[in-house]
């Protein structure tokens, strides 16, 4: 994980030597065109890395090892990666907060999936599905099976499709027997006829499948739509008027910043002092998740993105827009983004010995002071990010990205 995110991170567009065009030559709808045009470019290679997991896991079923089990787990970190930084498209575009549900949803319930060990099993106080064990059952494991039990009986615990899903059936629990060690599921449970470890193998190899293929349908979607020359949602983005257009990509940053990001996924868990709070809690890949979400908005304001092959794609950007009315503002709102991005890198530091759940464990003095400080980072951030919608003439974004929400 510590070479993944030194590949993915080491660079910030901005200080990469890539030509920008003058201030003064940027206008609103080329900053909307290359948004979509990143949005697209995002989601395809999210789309392209869940096609990697979906090949490492087929072969993980086909042959059940130590290696084959650990290839698709290291495929699942690779496929987050830039799936974690489309999530800033989220909030501000209706098709995409209308399907990431079926994506990206935690925390979960894993006792609707598959076995857990009751004696330290938390789950939604309530939900009559909590230890439903769709694996141990005997309806047959299809792609509609899992989407009928997503938020089943109105609990978002419920959880069946998604990343998180496909990460319980690959890591398990997070027992934290070592604080080091993230979920130990051995790939036993995977295996056939006496081999089979915790019962119900067959089945739980097709539910890892059935998930896998949906998480590969659903990106092929979301890619679709914003896909060009075609009827489809970036169509009708590239549509809006500009002011419109501009709003929805500053909602977007404004609210990752700090309700997601700052508030519901770090806030929340630090304050609670508890791994069932953290984002991916069954591979301690939440600190990646963090940077990633940071570098994301990153990408956004720079109107640039580093491709998972590689290659660096670059456009007109808010950052360029911004400087035109107010350079002040764009410049205080870049290095506000670097600071983020530098608070987070800490946590991904010492998460190569110490991962989040311990980060935020309660009398870790230093883990705490590291996530707020990214959290303080975050919010700092998002109040240059409601002045920059100002400066641009977008007044009305929604009180989720609000400084106020503390």
């Amino acid at each position: 994980m510590k070479h993944l995110a030194a590949l993915i991170f080491s660079c910030s567009t901005v200080l990469c030597n890539i030509p920008t065009l003058q201030a003064e030559t940027v206008t609103p709808k080329a900053v909307i065109a290359n948004y979509a045009d990143l949005a697209h470019v995002k989601f395809k290679d999210a789309l392209t890395t869940a096609q990697v997991l979906q090949t490492t896991i087929n072969e993980f079923i086909a042959k059940p090892s130590e290696a084959t089990h650990q290839a698709a787990k290291q495929a699942w970190i690779a496929a987050r990666a830039p799936y974690s930084q489309t999530e800033v498209f989220r909030f501000g575009n209706p098709n995409v907060d209308a399907w990431e549900g079926g994506v990206n949803a935690w925390p979960l319930d894993e006792g609707l999936i598959d076995y857990v060990q009751t004696d330290i099993y938390e789950h939604e106080e309530g939900n009559q599905f909590a230890t439903a064990n769709l694996i141990a059952g005997s309806e047959a494991i299809t792609a509609d099976l899992l989407k009928s039990y997503q938020e089943k009986g109105g609990s978002e615990a419920n959880v069946a499709t998604g990343y998180h899903a496909i990460e319980f059936l690959l890591w398990g629990q997070d027992f934290n027997t070592d604080p080091k060690l993230a979920g130990t599921r051995s790939y036993t449970d995977f295996m056939p006829d006496d081999a089979c470890t915790h019962q119900n193998c067959e089945r739980r190899a097709q539910y890892l499948k059935a998930v896998t293929d949906l998480l590969v349908a659903d990106l092929s979607t979301m890619e679709q739509d914003w896909a060009p020359e075609q009827a489809n949602y970036r169509k009708t983005f590239l549509d809006l008027a500009e002011s419109e257009a501009l709003r929805r990509i500053l909602f977007g940053m404004g609210s990752l910043s700090l309700g997601e990001l700052a508030g519901e996924r770090m806030n929340v868990a630090l304050l609670a002092h508890s791994q069932e709070d953290e984002h991916s809690c069954f591979s301690d890949n939440t600190h990646n998740d963090i940077l990633s979400n940071i570098q994301g908005m990153q990408n956004v304001f720079e109107g640039a993105y580093q491709t998972a092959d590689g290659k660096t794609i670059k456009g007109a950007s808010l950052a360029e827009l911004l400087a035109a009315k107010d350079p002040k503002l764009s410049s205080e709102l870049s290095t506000h983004l670097n600071a983020s991005k530098t608070a987070a890198e800490a946590i991904v530091q010492a998460a190569q010995t110490e991962p989040f759940d311990q980060q935020i464990a309660a009398g870790n003095q230093a883990g705490n002071e590291r996530v707020k400080a990214t959290i303080a980072a975050l919010r700092t951030q998002t109040a240059s990010i409601e002045a920059a919608a100002k400066a641009l003439g977008v007044n009305n974004l929604n009180p989720e990205t609000s400084t106020s929400l503390q």
